[in-house]
């Protein structure tokens, strides 16, 4: 069980947060060509970050607690999940919070 221990977090992040967009319907989900722009050019980022330190020996992953399923360059699944999950749950985390003071987000004002 331990090598799933990188995934129990982000399904834990992934559960904790993702009850906003039904009970506050914060419309993060459903505004997905939205978040995909928002996510991706941070994804591209940290994923060559993490390449780039995995080359040159700085930055390794505990294999007792990752899947072990690799993409090219070494860097793990888990990790790129990561890099979706918790900005995921970021954006919904504030997105509720807008939605529960009643601020307006920029394309409603």
């Amino acid at each position: 069980m331990g090598h799933l221990g990188y995934l129990a977090v982000l399904v834990g992040c992934l559960v904790a947060a993702v009850w906003l967009e039904p009970v506050l319907k914060v419309n993060v989900l459903r505004r997905w060509r939205r978040l995909l722009l928002t996510l991706l050019p941070v994804a591209i980022v940290f994923v060559l970050w993490d390449l780039a330190a995995i080359a040159a020996g700085h930055w390794w992953f505990d294999h007792d607690q990752i899947t072990g399923v690799f993409l090219p360059g070494g860097l793990p699944v888990d990790e790129v999940l990561f890099f979706v999950i918790v900005p995921v749950c970021a954006i919904l985390g504030f997105e509720a919070t807008r939605a529960v003071l009643r601020k307006p987000v920029g394309d409603e004002q």
